[in-house]
This record gives structure tokens, C-alpha cells and sequence, in this order.
């Protein structure tokens, strides 16, 4: 049994779910500290052997002497991928699964608004027009074939729904095992299979991948040439996942019928971007409604992430070495964050001498 004797967390947490957590943690002692008290946490890195946090990691954690698990309280973990923990042994688990039905519905909602062509007819609304060109050739989801990129958490619930809704369901996914619920077929690349069958076959391809090196721009415009002429793209997984200059071009083009993104290459997307104005482009700020147990549903993660860590088993979202993310997607991410705190600052500064 691997013992803990002082575990922190950073999360933010009511009375109610900050006393399950101690109770989950018992006997070790568990100590809140504030993110943003950085001598504090420098402090208690010192002598913690578990930190629960709600950011990606960074060099105190990787050299806090007594860390031996991090839990991060976000679903992609790209950002904290890194070689390093690896090379120390760190384990690094993370809260993927805990809002998988919002995001499921919320490709859903891509889906359902890019086949009935939404946002023409909200145009058509707003110039006070009875219905739009073509309305009697528009088609419903049932009967059409999703291909999923991915069949974890979120590809799974989305499947059901999708199953629900009279259609197809195909997937991908990196490891071999049993056929999930809600899938009709699931091709696995561990078995040798391509892409190419899902991307021929499908209507929709649904991007719902974590990134890393094996992930980055997995979809380029050489698998966008092989889906069907009038598919649709839709990407709640990570942005970078998706070559944007060729989605962009194939959209123009009209080989792609449309793209549902809530997630992107460098975030915010930058003002300069084509997508923003592209007609046949539905986009979110990466954003989905919460479900309404978020904390509960991490809370559970990590119970039984702790029942596993004391019992010396694979932790539930465990990052492995082929997790590993070096892409430059992680660049322009820390430049963008970079850019957003120093604009911050600024403004700051000319509050005070202005």
C-alpha cells in the first residue's frame, strides 16, 4: 500500500464537497491553499506527497521533493504532457469524463444546427424572411452515419445520443477492446486499421481526441479529401487535433459542408482568423454548459483514483508516456496566455498612473 501522510489541493470547494474530500483523504491530513499565494504553495510542495489542483503543472511541481501524484481538475492535459514527469515518475491524472454528457450534447448541438441549416434561418429571421433557399432539400440526423474520433467518455455519450437519433455510429479509437455501447463498428489503430473507412463513410466526423504527438493535426487536408463531398466536421476535443488552414480551404471550396468548433488551434482564436466569418462555420469560445454535479462527479474521480493509487494500480485518466504532448500548439497556447497577462498588466498599470 503506498502511504500519504500530507496531500494540498488548489481547488475551490464549498463546505459540503471540501469535507468529502478530507473524508476522502483520511487519515492523511489534507491543507486548502490558495493558487494564487505562490510562496504558500511553494511552501506546501514542500513536504506534500498528493496535490489536488485546477491548473496544468509547472516546474514546482515537477521539483517538489515528496510529490509522487498530481490531480488536475480538467479533462485535457496536454499542457501539463510533459517529458519531464515521465522521466521522474510523477503520476498526473486528470478529470476527463466528469462533463461528458454536456459536451456530448453540446456536439449534438453542432450536429442538429449545421443539418437544418441554423443559422440561415436565423438570418432569414432577423430580415423578417419567410424561409430560406433550398429549405425541402435539407435532411434530418436519422439515417445519417457520425463517424467519432475517439470512444472515451465523451465519444461514448455522444454515440448514445447519436444511436437515439436513428443513426450510424463509427468510431476510432488508439487501443484494442471490447466494442463500447452505442457503436456500430470502431476501427483501432493498435489493430492496424486507418481512418480512411470512417472518413469515407461517415456524414459527420466528430473530433473527440485528447492531443498529443500522435493526435496533432491528425486530421489534414488529406483526410479531409477523403470524406464525403457535403460532410460536416464538428470538434469538441482539442483544436489542434484539426489542420485549421486546410479545414479553412476545404470549406471554402465547398468539399466540406460546414464545422461546428469550440476548440482551436491558439485560443481566444485570433480576430484575424477566416472562421469567424465564414457563413457555413458555427463556433464556441470552448465553452459548454456545466452539468449540474461537476464537483460531485470529481470528487468521485478522484475517490476511487485514491482507492487505485493506495492499492498501486493504473489510475483512472493516468497520463502515459504516448500522452506525451511537445507539438507547437503548446507554444502558441503559452504565447496566447502569455499575451492575455501582459495586456492585463497593462491595463493595470495605466489605471494607476493615468
Amino acid at each position: 500500500m503506498t502511504d500519504i501522510r500530507f496531500a494540498i489541493t488548489t481547488l475551490k470547494c464549498d463546505g459540503e464537497h471540501l469535507e468529502r474530500m478530507r473524508r476522502i483523504f483520511l487519515p492523511a491530513h489534507l491543507e486548502v491553499v490558495n493558487h494564487d499565494d505562490h510562496r504558500g504553495l511553494s511552501r506546501a510542495l514542500e513536504y506534500a506527497d498528493v496535490a489536488v489542483i485546477r491548473t496544468h503543472l509547472d516546474q514546482r511541481f515537477i521539483d517538489a521533493p515528496r510529490l509522487r501524484w498530481v490531480h488536475i481538475d480538467r479533462a485535457g492535459l496536454e499542457l501539463s504532457a510533459r517529458p519531464e514527469i515521465f522521466e521522474r515518475g510523477l503520476l498526473v491524472s486528470g478529470s476527463a469524463g466528469r462533463s461528458a454528457p454536456a459536451i456530448a450534447e453540446h456536439a449534438l448541438l453542432f450536429m442538429l444546427a449545421l443539418c437544418c441549416q441554423l443559422p440561415r434561418f436565423q438570418d432569414a429571421q432577423r430580415r423578417r424572411r419567410w424561409g430560406i433557399n433550398k429549405q425541402q432539400e435539407l435532411r434530418a440526423l436519422v439515417g445519417k452515419t457520425v463517424g467519432i474520433l475517439g470512444t472515451g467518455h465523451t465519444g461514448s455519450a455522444l454515440a448514445m445520443r447519436a444511436q437515439a437519433c436513428g443513426m450510424r455510429v463509427l468510431g476510432y479509437r488508439r487501443r484494442q477492446g471490447d466494442l463500447p455501447s452505442g457503436f456500430d463498428r470502431v476501427f483501432c489503430c493498435e489493430s492496424g486499421d486507418t481512418l480512411e473507412p470512417l472518413l469515407n463513410e461517415s456524414d459527420f466526423v466528430v473530433v473527440a481526441l485528447p492531443l498529443n504527438d500522435q493526435t496533432h493535426q491528425l486530421i489534414g487536408d488529406r483526410e479531409m479529401k477523403r470524406m464525403r463531398p457535403g460532410s460536416y466536421v464538428v470538434n469538441v476535443g482539442r483544436g489542434a487535433v484539426i489542420d485549421e488552414a486546410a479545414l479553412v480551404t476545404n470549406l471554402k471550396t465547398g468539399h466540406l459542408a460546414g464545422a461546428g468548433l469550440d476548440t482551436f488551434t491558439v485560443e481566444p482564436l485570433p480576430y484575424t482568423s477566416p472562421l469567424w466569418s465564414m457563413p457555413n462555420v458555427i463556433l464556441t469560445p470552448h465553452v459548454t454548459p456545466r452539468v449540474p454535479d461537476r464537483m460531485a462527479r470529481t470528487l468521485d474521480i478522484l475517490e476511487e483514483n485514491l482507492r487505485r493509487y493506495r492499492e498501486g494500480r493504473m489510475l483512472i485518466n493516468q497520463l502515459r508516456p504516448e500522452d506525451r504532448y511537445t507539438g507547437p500548439a503548446q507554444r502558441a497556447k503559452m504565447t496566447a496566455r502569455a499575451r492575455r497577462s501582459a495586456y492585463r498588466w497593462m491595463r493595470a498599470l495605466s489605471r494607476i498612473f493615468r
